[in-house]
């Protein structure tokens, strides 16, 4: 279980998360909705603590992540956790089996000569087969979503925190996505936070939704009760309407 309470950031004058609260029970889908700039890219770093939070604590089964300075533990503590980037971050320099194997040298016990069965298991779980030998430049934009989170797979985290992963892709690969979301969720257990505009995947996937507005979780529930809510702004984001009290800003997380 994952929990946040009372998290605070800030950069420079602007405070970026307020008092967040979150619970993220084990195997639990949470997507996290809200517009550009209200903190959603700076939570889930915080999670990983590639950013320093100014207050508040970080829960990974009961132990405050807040407090632990030594960069031993802090590496034991970022095994937990897999990150996918919005745009999937390969390496271009590699094939698609060496960027999948990338990690096992770094963050696992696994010996050299079990790469290849791993890359082909985690390639296969993504639903990619004989894709190896090809390099980033030869792939689509789903299936590089897919190989790096096949890369994300190879080093079994307990968390994957997803940036956006239907970002950049048609309505149907964007479906195929989020149901990959799923099956990892159903097969392997896996515990996912999913920054998502996507709302048609965040309704589909979500066993519990969180809005953000302005550095606030403004509502925390389920797809039925975002669905029901009455609160003016989550009904404007939602809806993807551009009247009502929710104004355009032209910043960024």
């Amino acid at each position: 279980m994952i929990e946040i309470k009372n998290l605070q950031k800030s950069f420079g004058p602007k405070q970026v998360l307020k008092n967040v609260n979150l619970q993220i029970e084990d195997g639990q889908v949470l997507c996290i909705l809200g517009g550009s700039g209200c903190g959603k890219s700076t939570l889930i770093k915080c999670l990983m603590r590639l950013e320093e939070a100014d207050g508040g604590q970080i829960l990974v089964d009961g132990k405050d992540v807040t407090k632990i300075h030594s960069e031993v533990k802090l590496a034991s503590i970022r095994r937990h956790f897999g990150y996918l980037f919005q745009e999937g971050a390969l390496f271009d320099s590699m094939s698609v089996g060496e960027n999948v194997a990338f990690g096992l040298k770094y963050l696992t016990d696994v010996p050299e000569v079990d790469y290849p069965k791993v890359v082909k298991e985690k390639l296969a779980l993504v639903g990619l087969k004989d894709v190896e030998h090809l390099n980033p430049s030869e792939l689509s934009g789903g299936m590089k979503k897919r190989v790096a989170l096949a890369r994300v797979l190879a080093v079994s985290p307990k968390c994957i925190l997803y940036d956006e992963p239907t970002t950049g892709l048609d309505p149907i690969m964007s479906d195929i996505i989020s149901d990959l979301i799923l099956d990892l969720k159903h097969k392997l257990h896996v515990t996912s936070v999913v920054i998502t505009h996507d709302m048609h995947s965040a309704f589909k996937i979500a066993d519990k939704i969180a809005f953000l507005y302005e550095g606030r979780v403004l509502l925390e529930g389920t797809p039925d009760e975002f669905n029901r809510t009455d609160n003016p702004y989550v009904k404007q984001f939602v809806s993807g309407s551009s009247h009502g009290p929710i104004q355009m800003k032209l910043t960024k997380d």
